[in-house]
This record gives structure tokens, C-alpha cells and sequence, in this order.
């Protein structure tokens, strides 16, 4: 009995530590469909003193800085207003990162109908 308890607290606590070590930070690259289209966008996401921060750019629009960036759990959520001609369309993206990748799904408001998309990403290396 003892042993299984033991062997239970080491899982335990290794799960809570990987999760603690997810590191959102660097820039990312994001592809996505929308219909049969496939769309790119960079995401980055910096430190704020102990708060995230960062924007995301697409092709035609650069810079859109994000909203309630959060990281819990393994899960990195925020919001991004994109700019399509005349449309302001806020995304809401909740997002897992796996080392160096992310996956998630993104959702906006559209026309009164709620649409959702998945997207993937990789980070960038950094230069050393």
C-alpha cells in the first residue's frame, strides 16, 4: 500500500512540474484553416514583470496587440482583434504548448454565428 501511495505522490508532483515548466515565451509561428483556405500568423508572447504580454500579426495586419494572456495549467488563453476591411472580429484562443509547439483552437463572433478553427504553431529558435 505504501508503495502504490508513493509511486501515486511522484506522478503527482511530475505532472505538476511539467506543467509548471511550460514557457510561452519567444515567437511563434501559427497556420489554420478558414474553410479550404490556409491561413499564417505570428504570434509572440513576451514577459511583463510577472505578467505575459504580446501581440499576434497575420499577413495583411500587423501588431494586434493581445488581451487577458494567461497561463494555466499548461494552457495559454488570450484574446487578438482582428481587422478584416470594416470588421473588427475578436478571437478568443485557448492554447496548449508541448515544448516547443502549440496547438488550440481560436473562436470569434461572426455575424451572430459563433465559429471555431484549429490552429498549430512552432517556436521560432532563438539565435545564440
Amino acid at each position: 500500500m505504501k508503495t502504490i501511495l508513493s509511486v501515486a505522490l511522484v506522478l503527482g508532483f511530475c505532472g505538476l512540474a511539467s506543467a509548471a515548466d511550460v514557457d510561452p515565451v519567444g515567437t511563434w509561428k501559427c497556420e489554420y484553416m478558414i474553410g479550404d483556405m490556409k491561413r499564417t500568423s505570428e504570434l509572440t508572447i513576451k514577459k511583463d514583470g510577472d505578467k505575459l504580454a504580446g501581440t499576434m500579426s497575420w499577413p495583411d495586419q500587423k501588431e494586434a496587440k493581445l488581451t487577458d494572456v494567461k497561463l494555466k495549467d499548461g494552457e495559454l488563453t488570450f484574446s487578438a482583434v482582428r481587422k478584416l476591411m470594416d470588421n473588427e472580429i475578436k478571437v478568443e484562443y485557448k492554447l496548449t504548448i508541448d515544448g516547443d509547439k502549440l496547438k488550440g483552437k481560436g473562436a470569434a463572433e461572426f455575424q451572430g454565428e459563433k465559429r471555431e478553427f484549429e490552429i498549430e504553431g512552432k517556436r521560432e529558435k532563438k539565435d545564440k
